[in-house]
This record gives C-alpha cells, sequence and structure tokens, in this order.
C-alpha cells in the first residue's frame, strides 16, 4: 500500500508540474495536422535495462524532466506520444512531430535525447516524411471525391499503424496516365474502411530512404487487416519494393499516460 501511495503522489506531481506551460493553439496544432508542406518525422525508441534498475523516485524526476522538454518544444511542434511496448519488438515507444521546419524536430528530438530521460533512450529508428496535396484526387470522379470526404466515426481510435514503403524504379517510371488509373483502383478498395480506419500519408523521397510513410489510426484492427489484404490484390501493389520493415503498431497515448506507464 505503502508504494502505491508513493507512485499516486510522485505521478500527481508530475502531472501538475507544467500545467501552466504554453502550448500550439488548437488551430495551430490542427494547421499542422492537416495543411500540407509540413514535415512529419517518427522517432522510435527503446528503453535500456537500467531503466527498470531505477527506484521510482529518480524515475520520476527523469520523467519530469522529459515532460518539460515535450511541454517546452509544444509552443512551436505538434507532438504526439505512442506506447509501442507489448506490441512491437521494434521499440517501446514513438514520437510523432509535425513541424514547419524540419530543424525544429531536430532541436527537440537533440533535447530530448540530451535529458535525464533521454540517457535511458536507445534510438531504434527515425522516418522523415513531408505532407503534400493530393496528387491523384483531382482527376477522380466527383462521386469518388464524395465518398473520401466520408466522416469517420466518432469515438476513440486507439491503435496506431505506421507502415514505411518503397516504390520500385518501374512505378517511377510509368507515365502519369497510368499511375493515375492504378491509384484510382487502389482507392476504390480503401472506399469500404474511410469510416473505421484513418490514414495519413506522408512523402519521403530525398529526406530519406523511402518513399512514403503511411499512418493509420483505427479501433478495429481487424478491418485494418482487411484493407492490407485488399490493397495488396490491386495492380499498383506489384510495384511496391518494400510494405512495412518495419511495421510499427502501438496505442496512441496522452503525454500524462505515457508517463504513468512508464513510472511504473
Amino acid at each position: 500500500m505503502r508504494r502505491w501511495y508513493g507512485t499516486c503522489a510522485g505521478l500527481i506531481a508530475l502531472s501538475i508540474v507544467f500545467l501552466s506551460a504554453p502550448a500550439l493553439a488548437a488551430g495551430d496544432r490542427d494547421t499542422l495536422l492537416s495543411e500540407p508542406g509540413v514535415y512529419g518525422t517518427f522517432a522510435v525508441f527503446s528503453l535500456e535495462d537500467g531503466w527498470g534498475k531505477q527506484d521510482l523516485t529518480t524515475r520520476i524526476a527523469h520523467l519530469t524532466a522529459m515532460k518539460g522538454v515535450v511541454e517546452q518544444h509544444r509552443e512551436r511542434i505538434a507532438i504526439d506520444v505512442y506506447l509501442l511496448r507489448g506490441l512491437s519488438d521494434h521499440g517501446d515507444i514513438m514520437f510523432r512531430i509535425h513541424a514547419p521546419e524540419l530543424r525544429d524536430t531536430q532541436k527537440f528530438l537533440v533535447d530530448l535525447q540530451n535529458s535525464l530521460f533521454g540517457k535511458f533512450l536507445e534510438t531504434v529508428g527515425i522516418m522523415n516524411g513531408l505532407t503534400k496535396k493530393a496528387n491523384y484526387v483531382p482527376g477522380f470522379s466527383d462521386q469518388m471525391k464524395a465518398d473520401l470526404k466520408a466522416a469517420s466515426e466518432s469515438g476513440p481510435t486507439p491503435y496506431a499503424i505506421v507502415i514505411p514503403i518503397r516504390k520500385s524504379a518501374e512505378w517511377w517510371g510509368l507515365d502519369q496516365d497510368t499511375r493515375a488509373a492504378m491509384m484510382k483502383e487502389h482507392t476504390e478498395a480503401t472506399l469500404p474502411y474511410l469510416k473505421t480506419v484513418k490514414r495519413k500519408l506522408y512523402h519521403s523521397s530525398g529526406v530519406d530512404d523511402l518513399d512514403f510513410i503511411t499512418y493509420f489510426e483505427t479501433s478495429k484492427l481487424e478491418d485494418f487487416h482487411s484493407l492490407v489484404l485488399s490493397l495488396q490484390k490491386v495492380k499498383e501493389y506489384q510495384y511496391t519494393r518494400r510494405f512495412g520493415h518495419p511495421t510499427l503498431l502501438g496505442t496512441v497515448k496522452s503525454l500524462d499516460g505515457l508517463i504513468e506507464t512508464l513510472a511504473q
């Protein structure tokens, strides 16, 4: 009971340390998450074995430092956090960062790794991309455009999946009309799942060793499974050289929720 009380008291104190820290206004965050021309970075870390050997007081102190770094940088960039531990063998935690300038993301990650908590982080991988206007949607029928705007189901989407993609040289050698026809078929295959699987695309050519990073959120992993099977049947998929490797699966967390898990 004494240990449980100490844990709760420490987490309560941790949750109010930076309560008054400024952050992006809701509109600014929405812009970073929805507008083209924004850099998206996925940074995956594992916790070194030494983390589990630290006493509760030390863990809370280090997590307090980490929260301070996140809140400080949230004045300029959008930062989302995820727990991979238990669902992925590629890492324990993931940060998804949206920034108008990639150097803002770099500053955050450097500060994070230089923090007390950062000393226990081992970098598993970092992927960078850029949001852009849809290349093929303008050529779709009015009905398909309307279908793509269908609202997602309300409620939480606890699962997040990240899949990096690399296309073959043959794909880039195809003419625009041929690629557009294949992407129309690709899009048609996704329509039955739009309400239960949210998707965001990042273009990575030139800023990473990838062509795309695909990010998904869902509350129904069985629908996501069916979506992937459907996409693997379309003609465009035969031009895919890399799909996943790694595929990252985790749960969406608030910063305080992630801290509570890591403090245990």
